[in-house]
């Protein structure tokens, strides 16, 4: 059995026991990632993705973090003497071996989806839309509505006990302690409540 999947935009062609040179990835050496991005299936018969196959996955496990070989960029400018430059570098990459390939199930495994170095792996569909409206219903009305308050002073009204427009408007400015509040949030406030 093959998988055609996809990482750090490339696609890779795969079977159980090959050994890749993907993107750098957020992972250690010797743990095990999964790759939820599996365009084809292919073996006895050939699923193809429209465009990812649901529920497929592959699973690898990191072998080394590895800086690819140098890449030399060579600049060279016509009609302008001396204006020679040689620029290179080199990609740091993650070799990782394939473990297993997944046609179904692949969001039981309980195996952390492979993310990029720089990334953090997306919670599950399920969990994301729970914990944002938790907070939202908790919070009473939208602070932030309020010319010059941002999320940062909207989380120290919320910490300091105010959560509505006519709590934030019951506030005298010059006498209110737990954080700065200016008087022109008041008179909006006011309004808003």
């Amino acid at each position: 059995m093959f998988a055609v999947m996809k990482t750090g935009g490339k696609q890779y062609k795969v079977q159980a026991g090959d050994v890749l040179r993907v993107e750098k990835l957020a992972a250690d050496a010797g743990e095990t990632v999964q790759f939820n991005d599996v365009l084809m299936l292919g073996g006895d018969s050939v699923t193809v993705g429209a465009p990812l196959v649901a529920g497929a996955a592959v699973q690898a496990e990191v072998v080394d973090q590895i800086k690819g070989d140098k890449v030399i960029h060579f600049v060279k400018r016509r009609r302008k003497h001396s204006s020679q430059r040689t620029k290179g570098h080199r990609q740091k990459l993650t070799l990782v071996r394939v473990t297993e390939i997944l046609a179904s199930g692949a969001e039981k495994s309980g195996v952390k989806a492979a993310a990029g170095a720089g990334s953090v792996a997306a919670p599950a569909a399920g969990s994301a839309p729970k914990k944002a409206a938790a907070p939202a219903a908790a919070a009473g009305d939208d602070l932030t509505a309020i010319t010059g308050v941002g999320p940062a002073a909207a989380k120290k009204l919320n910490e300091a006990g105010i959560n509505t427009y006519a709590e934030l408007a019951a506030v005298n400015p010059e006498t209110f302690e737990a954080t700065k509040v200016k008087p022109e949030w008041v008179e909006q406030a006011k309004t808003l409540a």
